[in-house]
């Protein structure tokens, strides 16, 4: 039995010009709730976060959006969510964010999304968890980034790399088993699924 109860989903405001992501996160949001998993997500009801939100409530599952006071009117908060966080700013927004999930998952989306997914690698890089991060490489889109962190390997940049541990996968089917099999192989090697989050 894995330990992924909720899952964290970073994602676009905007759907993006190839209509392959939207198509992606509405998948994700079905498989999500077919699976009993919770959606932790940004809380707006555009772009990919709201195809992917609306999506999981569309096949019974649960949501939690959590979205700072700023972005309240700006990303049109998800009505319908059954848990609706409205933090102060976006640090506490990210803390509740990381709390919440077991999990985290980065779909294509712009500079927002870059960096919630890029403070979870520092996390891990610094040992702060054990929680799997993984990206989502849906029509390529995160291949430039790959490329970046392989070449700041490469130079010295990246001396922590074994703990970064990050995910890739092409194909939405298979995020839940690769998080899944993540999850029990931390639990496996440590005894203890508390291990996975210590922030």
């Amino acid at each position: 039995m894995s330990s992924i109860r909720a899952v964290c989903v970073y994602c676009g405001s905007s759907a993006g010009a190839d209509p392959a992501f939207a198509a992606a996160a509405r998948a994700l949001g079905k498989i999500l709730a077919d699976n009993r998993v919770r959606l932790v997500y940004g809380g707006g009801s555009i772009g990919m976060m709201g195809a992917l939100a609306r999506a999981v409530l569309a096949h019974g599952g649960d949501v939690t959006g959590i979205i700072p006071e700023l972005l309240v009117n700006k990303e049109h908060m998800l009505a319908g969510a059954q848990e609706i966080i409205v933090t102060r700013d976006m640090h506490e927004r990210k803390r509740v964010m990381f709390e919440k999930a077991d999990a985290f998952v980065a779909l294509p989306g712009g500079i927002g999304t870059l960096e919630e997914l890029v403070e979870q690698l520092t996390w891990a890089q610094l040992g702060h968890h054990r929680k799997a991060i993984l990206l989502a490489n849906i029509a390529g889109f995160w291949n430039p980034l790959l490329e970046l962190l392989d070449h700041m390997t490469a130079l010295g940049f990246l001396h922590s790399v074994s703990r970064l541990n990050y995910l890739v996968v092409d194909n939405v089917e298979d995020i839940l088993p690769s998080l899944r099999k993540a999850a029990r192989t931390v639990e496996s090697a440590t005894g203890d699924a508390a291990v996975l989050g210590r922030l």
